[in-house]
């Protein structure tokens, strides 16, 4: 690398031969060096929008890591619709290998895992959770559709119990753009993104009858939640439906309101946008515990 405030285009290969995109930033400014931090992207939303972030947490002394899932952004090869991804491999597989490149690359045995959404759910899917130091999921929760406000319950049924299905049926692929929910995703992603939400308990679904690859009840990671007052998504049940999927790690859930931090709104997207740096510390104070 070139010079400080360069990032480095990574590619790195998952067990099942799957290569996925990522971009790497080493620890800048005069900030205490801490652990890695591996940074998960939420359903839809490509590492692009994290990358301004990324940055900032870099000159907040951490080294950090994020990529692409199979089937998005630089991670997606050839067509949508031929892509056979599943959200359950974004776990098993694209998780577990991008903290198994980015621990090799700094040489530590342990990183922080920063989950957007969908990226700070899945640990209990994770063999190597172990090295995980510290989870924190900002808008995490199982997105279970009982857990939410009636209004948005019938909205978000309606995407992801019609929509999808019936445009994986017709088009090939989920093509959630058109309904606002983040890049059109591969068929197999929205169908189990769809059956996760209407169970409850989220990835617990993906190894239900699989013990020797559920890890829910090994995950001794401490768990913390940052989520907006104001998520439709991340509501106090769904939070709670995702930390009750761990029973034995230390797990805590912050709510946040907006307007204490000068904003008007955060909901479940807006976390990591330029117009709300206000929130980062908030962030980076978690990942330190």
């Amino acid at each position: 690398m070139s010079h400080a405030h360069s990032t480095e285009s990574v590619t790195f290969t998952c067990a099942d031969g799957t290569t996925l995109h990522g971009h790497f930033v080493l620890a800048q400014g005069d900030a205490t060096k801490g652990l890695p931090v591996l940074l998960c992207p939420a359903t839809g939303v490509k590492q692009h929008y994290y990358l301004r972030f990324v940055n900032w947490l870099a000159h907040q002394g951490h080294d950090v890591f994020v990529f692409d899932y199979r089937g998005i952004g630089l991670s997606l090869k050839g067509r949508l619709k031929d892509c056979k991804a599943t959200l359950a491999e974004w776990g098993q597989q694209d998780q577990v290998a991008a903290l198994e490149w980015l621990l090799a690359r700094t040489g530590q045995s342990q990183a922080l895992l920063l989950g957007h959404s969908a990226g700070g759910q899945m640990i209990g899917l994770l063999p190597n959770h172990r090295k995980i130091a510290r989870l924190v999921g900002v808008s995490a929760s199982t997105g279970w559709l009982r857990g939410m406000r009636p209004a948005f319950r019938l909205q978000a049924r309606f995407a992801l119990r019609g929509v999808i299905p019936l445009g994986v049926r017709f088009k090939g692929f989920a093509p959630t753009a058109a309904i606002g929910l983040g890049e059109n995703l591969p068929a197999g992603v929205g169908l189990q993104w769809g059956q996760w939400c209407s169970a409850g308990g989220y990835a617990t679904n993906a190894v239900r009858h699989q013990p020797d690859r559920d890890f829910h009840a090994q995950v001794r990671t401490p768990i913390t939640v940052l989520h907006a007052e104001d998520d439709d998504i991340a509501t106090p049940s769904t939070v709670a439906d995702l930390l009750r999927t761990f029973p034995v790690a230390p797990k805590q859930a912050i709510r946040v309101k907006p307007a204490q931090h000068g904003l008007k709104s955060i909901g479940h997207i807006d976390w990591f946008r330029n117009t709300h740096q206000a929130l980062w510390p908030l962030i980076a104070q978690a990942l330190k515990g």
